[in-house]
């Protein structure tokens, strides 16, 4: 995808957000402290409790920090591809996916630049040597290193976290996804991103982060988002099994008839 030898330019930190008000000075604050010279984008989906307000508060006492105010509630997914787009229309170079409850740490993000270097896209890893989550609950955490494992296995990704969501991405990455058929939401949203960096010819890294569960608020995770996570990882999974199969006949018949 891109010449890594190219500087990695201007970077934003999309940081979607509903009902997030406990939490977002708090990961602003760490932010701007973990990395004074990357840029914020607070995508707010109207959130009923004054998350938009603390957001404005933020930005007209930095400039750095920056509001995107969305119509009401759309879901992660659509939150990011929004600020995708926002900062592709800004001239950024990298585009960093920041949960805002915590769980994405804002000191790991320096590591995680400086791996991006070498790669289109890069993952704060759990499930990756030096890499852990707390107070996370061993059902949730074994959920969790199961689905990863489901989908390695499905897929064929060699990436070891690739339902995390703590991600950054080359802005020429991004610039090659069709970004309008992205329809997915939750876990999905990250196994897609990540199947279509490397189905475009991108290379991706991992870092091993720590992964606290949040101390405020509710989490958005829901039954319906972990069942289209299980339904599309299958479905994709069978497509390129089948292009395997489709290509490797292809070969051989090129082989034999020997037009190849």
């Amino acid at each position: 995808m891109a010449d890594h030898s190219e500087p990695l330019g201007k970077v934003l930190v999309i940081i979607p957000t509903y009902n997030e008000a406990q939490n977002l000075e708090t990961i602003v604050s760490r932010l701007r402290a973990a990395a004074p010279d990357v840029d914020a984008l607070v995508a707010d989906d109207n959130s009923p409790d004054g998350t938009g307000d603390v957001a404005d508060r933020l930005a007209a006492a930095d400039k750095r920090v920056h509001v995107l105010h969305r119509p009401g509630k759309q879901g992660l997914a659509a939150a990011y591809v929004e600020g995708f787009r926002w900062g592709l229309d800004h001239d950024y170079g990298v585009l960093v996916e920041m949960d805002a409850d915590g769980s994405h740490q804002p000191e790991f993000l320096p590591a995680i630049l400086a791996k991006l270097t070498d790669a289109d896209m890069v993952k704060g890893s759990r499930w990756m040597a030096g890499g852990e989550v707390v107070n996370y609950g061993a059902r949730r955490e074994w959920l969790s290193r199961l689905a990863n494992i489901y989908v390695q296995a499905a897929m064929d990704i060699p990436v070891r976290d690739s339902t995390g969501g703590f991600n950054a991405f080359r802005a020429s990455a991004l610039r090659d996804i069709d970004l309008d058929s992205v329809a997915s939401k939750g876990y999905t949203f990250q196994v897609d991103l990540t199947r279509r960096v490397l189905d475009g010819g991108g290379t991706i890294a991992e870092v091993p982060i720590s992964f606290p569960d949040r101390e405020f608020g509710q989490s958005k995770m829901s039954g319906s988002i972990i069942g289209e996570a299980l339904l599309r990882t299958t479905m994709w999974g069978a497509q390129r099994r089948a292009d395997e199969v489709k290509g490797l006949y292809a070969t051989v018949k090129d082989k034999i008839t020997g037009t190849d």
